[in-house]
């Protein structure tokens, strides 16, 4: 997909048009057209109102994640990319995008500005050599099916109500190594979970699980009631959530302090045996980055739905996850929205009090307005939405914009450790025809959160070929907040130091590969090592970290979307509901509801979510064949 700095037209009449510089660049994909959620018809301009102010080896191992040299990057273009709009989101990890495509969809004008040369955030994909893999994640429930099934992820809803789908191969279990020894697979479905809990753990683990289980069902059930869909950060949620104040809603008041609280809660109250609290802790620590007793209970209800679902609830999305990012870029662009690349935003621009736009790092000699001196500014008429972390967010605030007690408050969020990536192309010949895709290998029950103890790592080409060369395969080893910042910072990335220290902290990950392709290391033809310095460059993160250790045991928890600051909005794994790829989707689908008009908000919900006693599909249907109502 090449996404280009462009000049849309088409433009409503009736929408204000202030053009700063002139853009020397090309058309959209697709011309704009009438928005079904602006209520405008022709006259889409009509919502932009700001509701808000109401060898191989020798060559390639020494390389960071990059494109192959020879793939053109999916650039923004050159020339001036000064403009106005109605929003300018900063970053286009998921959180960002999902957040910028229902801003389109509900009809506003939305530029996103992306620092990488990729879309994607941590979720980007990159080409070496013939191969293409995830930076990040690779592992999703419920991502696949039709519009309109059902389902409770986040994402899936962001792409229902953009018109986009991603095709996915769905699957049912990953591989767990335990610090024992072998290996057993974890089955996403309820009945096979139990027997896994049984054979490792006995009937007394059995016992307490189902205990657990019963506990967890209502917080299940009342998580789906009230769908991230829903969800604004503003009193107008008593208008959009109260379709789902029936009865049943209403009986499970009491346990919203449950879903907002630790997952430790209820596994303290159920658990005793050894072997089920560390399980529960890994399931925990892989989703969040920590154990039971700071993940939000939230969270652990979404995964406990899905495997008692009854459905085969895992998906791969075919082509990476690439494909997720590229479906969300054309629900912003086929809406008339923008996505520069090499646009690094250096300050959010503050007028009267409030953030008024962003100033971009200058190109350089091939930078329009930048070769002459002038610094490029996007005007945003409606605000400024950061997808960046909590941290890197405050940076780019000018001295004074922000209360200082929010501010401080912000800067000692506490930040999870970081990332170690092996990325591999091999050869697959011979590999055993029933290889799964994902692994996860512990080393110590104990010292789960240690460093480097817990690894993960994906064999996509199982299920997609087309990820690789004919013959081979590609594999991503990584392990997640866990490997500390501290080892790495300081040291200089062309350096023999830093070379020495990724062959090091690498090794665990090779050994770990070994545990289900014990021949590894013979069968590698092109070798890359991603270290917390190659997660801070590229991602844009502050010390590289997996996001913020925001401990759902107590103090002020995650927070919302609003700020002190007029005008900004902030969305990602900084935000409620927290890390992980529902999480930050969930986020960006509140903050777009936040901003939107609350008559706006509930025709997508009336879109998008199955209503008591009526039918989901045929009321979209219904809803995209009536004439648009102002």
């Amino acid at each position: 997909m090449q996404l280009l700095n462009a000049k849309t037209t088409g433009r409503a009449p009736q929408r204000r048009e202030k053009t700063l510089a002139p853009l020397q660049t090309q058309p959209l994909r697709a011309p704009l057209r009438s928005s079904s959620l602006s209520g405008g018809g022709e006259e889409r301009g009509t919502l932009a109102t700001c509701w808000a102010a109401s060898p191989v080896i020798a060559q390639q191992e020494t390389r960071e994640l990059a494109r192959d040299p020879a793939e053109p990057p999916p650039t923004s273009g050159g020339g001036d990319r000064s403009h106005e709009t109605d929003y300018v989101v900063i970053g286009s990890g998921i959180g960002g995008l999902c957040c910028a495509a229902l801003l389109a969809k509900y009809g506003y004008r939305v530029t996103v500005c992306e620092s990488h040369y990729l879309a994607g955030g941590a979720a980007h994909s990159f080409a070496v050599g013939g191969y293409r893999f995830d930076a990040g994640p690779s592992f999703f429930l419920g991502i696949g099916g039709p519009p309109g099934d059902g389902s409770p992820n986040p994402l899936k809803q962001v792409l229902d109500a953009v018109g986009e789908s991603v095709e996915t191969k769905k699957y049912d279990r990953w591989v767990v190594y335990p610090p024992e020894g072998g290996c057993f697979p974890n089955i996403a479905s309820g009945s096979a979970y139990e027997a896994t809990i049984l054979k490792h753990g006995g009937a007394e683990a059995l016992k307490q699980w189902r205990a657990l289980d019963t506990a967890m069902k209502p917080l299940q059930t009342a998580a789906g009631l009230f769908p991230a869909a829903a969800i604004r950060g503003d009193l107008g949620v008593a208008l959009t959530g109260a379709r789902f104040m029936g009865p049943q809603m209403l009986g499970m008041a009491g346990i919203a302090p449950l879903l907002t609280g630790p997952f430790s809660a209820l596994v303290d109250k159920h658990v005793t045996h050894p072997w089920l609290r560390a399980f529960l802790d890994l399931e925990c620590f892989v989703l969040s980055g920590m154990t039971a007793r700071d993940t939000l209970c939230a969270e652990m209800a979404f995964m406990f739905a899905e495997r008692n679902a009854g459905r085969t609830a895992i998906d791969y999305p075919m082509g990476g996850s690439e494909a997720i990012i590229e479906a969300l870029l054309r629900g912003i662009t086929k809406n008339g929205g923008r996505v520069l690349l090499r646009t690094h935003v250096e300050q959010v621009v503050m007028e009267g009090g409030r953030a008024a736009g962003v100033r971009l790092r200058p190109q350089g000699p091939a930078g329009g307005n930048a070769a002459a001196g002038q610094p490029e500014f996007i005007r945003a008429r409606c605000g400024v939405v950061s997808n960046a972390s909590v941290w890197d967010t405050q940076k780019l605030l000018p001295a004074g914009a922000a209360p200082e007690q929010w501010r401080r408050t912000s800067l000692k969020t506490p930040a999870l450790d970081s990332f170690v990536h092996l990325h591999l192309g091999i050869d697959a010949a011979g590999l055993p025809a029933d290889l799964e895709c994902h692994h996860l290998v512990v080393n110590s029950w104990e010292q789960l959160t240690g460093p480097q103890n817990v690894i993960i790592a994906s064999v996509p080409t199982v299920f997609d070929p087309s990820l690789a060369p004919p013959g081979k395969a590609t594999v991503h080893c990584y392990c997640a907040a866990n490997e500390p910042y501290d080892l790495w910072a300081g040291l200089d990335r062309r350096s023999p130091e830093y070379k020495a220290l990724k062959e090091e902290r690498a090794q665990p990950l090779w050994e770990a590969l070994e545990r289900f392709i014990p021949d590894i290391r013979e069968r590698t033809e092109l070798k890359l090592v991603g270290s917390p310095l190659t997660h801070e460059r590229f991602v844009r993160r502050h010390r590289g970290s997996y996001g913020p250790g925001i401990s759902a045991a107590g103090g002020a928890g995650w927070p919302g979307p609003k700020t002190p600051v007029p005008g900004l909005t902030v969305c990602g794994d900084s935000c409620m509901p927290g890390i992980g790829v529902p999480a930050a989707a969930a986020s960006g689908m509140i903050a777009a509801n936040s901003l939107a008009p609350v008559w706006s908000h509930l025709r997508m919900m009336d879109e998008l979510l199955p209503q008591p006693g009526g039918n989901v599909k045929a009321k979209a249907a219904a809803a995209a064949a009536a004439p648009a109502r102002r």
